[in-house]
């Protein structure tokens, strides 16, 4: 797939930082986009070894943090200078360093680090080895550097500061085009099209959404099942108009392109429909059997109930005849450019509570090391200070949790924070040093996605790892 060189300057680059509206052009150019992939065949994988047997189980829960999560406010350095240093950039937007809890990586020789003080249990998990820090991840074409970046010669992603397309990318991948299927549905795309693939079962996808239809788990020959945190397989009602209206009630800068991208969804509408209803009834069905979980979760909490329908789910696999499952749940409203700190603690206790009952959930069921969860976001924050809040950034922190993570350690390389760092263009935005793509690689890799199909899922994957190496992309799963 060849991609243009984005020239880009660098007064124009920062300019473009703030929630600027997406131009005619890119609405124009996005509608060609779209009907050209929506004419183009289904994906053709050649040349996939047979893999498998698919005898065990494994699952992956993405965690979407939308709307740009502040991870220099999740993980923070606790070091003298280090501290000094960010707390200097972030000026009024600094948690206190006698309120960071720390936390105690194997792998950061000479750096200490804690994370935000609603963080307890992940702290706690992050000790006990359960749960990974990977820093400075964002969306790359190909390496980047100041130099390339200023030289206008980087290859960038579109739309750089833009949520509408910043949430896709890391949801497809593709962070050079706009196209509306996600890695997680070109990996059952996949796996359904290799000899000796996971049984799946046909009314239920081994995609399953919390969050009714969204981009990420969308493949060119499948959909997700979508399931209510609360009503389980009720959840039809989030599927019809009134979804698609309430979805495009976003602010009017994102309208344009998420317009483009919902209307996908209308096409793959009938489909669902049709194997829905009795995936519903099945599903309903091995509830009603299933011994229930024992494991607590805080009903108050919306994300809670996602997490718990996930355990739900997990816990009937064998009566659905599941042997691989995709869950997404998106998390919104993480878009503080106000009132950064309270909301975000808030946040963050939510996320802490949830990850805790699902890793207690897990290890009542005996899977923890088959189910791997790991969190997204479009963006991080800059690290400056708006007065109130925060501005949309790039690189930023994400995190991996379950018993096939090689916790207790901090993967990738966590940036310096001052102003005018080898990394720092602006604002306290920071060019990722980790690409999405090595972190989903190595998630798909774990999920035992052959490595001849890697660079037809992620097409930049090559620019950053060598596919034919065996080694792990990053190292924080145990593959």
């Amino acid at each position: 797939m060849g991609h243009h060189h984005h020239k880009i300057k660098r007064r124009t680059f920062l300019g473009q930082a703030s929630c600027a509206a997406v131009g005619l052009t890119t609405l124009f150019s996005t509608v060609l986009n779209l009907k050209a992939m929506n004419a183009a065949a289904s994906l053709n994988f050649p040349n996939l070894a047979p893999v498998g047997p698919f005898d065990d189980y494994k699952a992956m829960v993405c965690l979407l943090l939308a709307g740009g999560s502040d991870s220099y406010n999740m993980l923070i350095p606790t070091g003298t200078s280090d501290y000094e240093e960010y707390s200097t950039v972030r000026s009024n937007q600094a948690i206190p360093q006698n309120e960071i809890i720390n936390i105690n990586p194997l792998n950061t020789p000479g750096k200490t680090f804690g994370v935000n003080p609603n963080m307890p249990n992940m702290a706690a998990m992050f000790d006990e080895g359960k749960l990974a820090f990977i820093s400075n991840v964002g969306t790359l074409i190909e390496p980047t550097t100041k130099t390339t970046l200023y030289n206008g010669v980087a290859d960038i992603p579109l739309g750089l500061f833009s949520h509408s397309d910043q949430v896709m990318h890391w949801q497809t991948s593709v962070p050079h085009d706009r196209v509306a299927t996600g890695w997680g549905g070109k990996i059952v795309d996949l796996l359904n099209s290799i000899p000796n693939g996971p049984d799946t079962n046909p009314n239920i996808s081994m995609n399953i959404s919390l969050s009714g239809s969204n981009v990420f788990q969308t493949g060119q020959g499948s959909v997700e099942f979508a399931l209510s945190p609360q009503w389980g397989a009720n959840g039809m009602n989030g599927y019809g108009d009134e979804w698609l209206q309430s979805q495009l009630r976003t602010e009017a800068v994102d309208n344009m392109v998420d317009a483009q991208y919902q209307d996908i969804f209308k096409k793959t509408y009938a489909k669902t429909l049709k194997t829905a209803r009795d995936g519903n009834l099945q599903y309903e069905a091995a509830e009603a059997n299933a011994i229930p979980l024992q494991t607590d979760f805080n009903q108050n909490s919306d994300l809670s109930l996602a997490f718990e329908r996930v355990a739900k789910t997990i816990n009937i696999r064998e009566e659905l005849g599941m042997k691989r499952q995709i869950f997404f749940i998106e998390y919104g409203g993480w878009d503080h450019h106000d009132e950064l700190l309270i909301a975000q603690g808030d946040m963050l206790t939510e996320v802490d509570n949830a990850l805790q009952s699902f890793s207690l959930a897990m290890e009542e069921l005996g899977l923890s090391d088959k189910v791997t969860t790991f969190s997204i976001s479009e963006f991080s924050r800059t690290l400056i200070s708006n007065g109130n809040g925060t501005d949309h950034a790039w690189g930023g922190n994400v995190f991996a949790m379950g018993g096939a993570v090689n916790g207790q350690n901090i993967y990738g390389q966590f940036p310096q924070l001052a102003l005018d760092s080898s990394l720092e263009i602006g604002n306290g935005v920071l060019i990722p040093t980790t690409s999405a793509d090595e972190y989903f690689a190595e998630l798909a890799m774990w999920y035992n996605v052959p490595s001849s199909g890697l660079l037809d899922i992620f097409p930049n994957l090559g620019n950053f790892y060598s596919v034919s190496s065996g080694a792990n992309p990053i190292g924080f799963l145990n593959i």
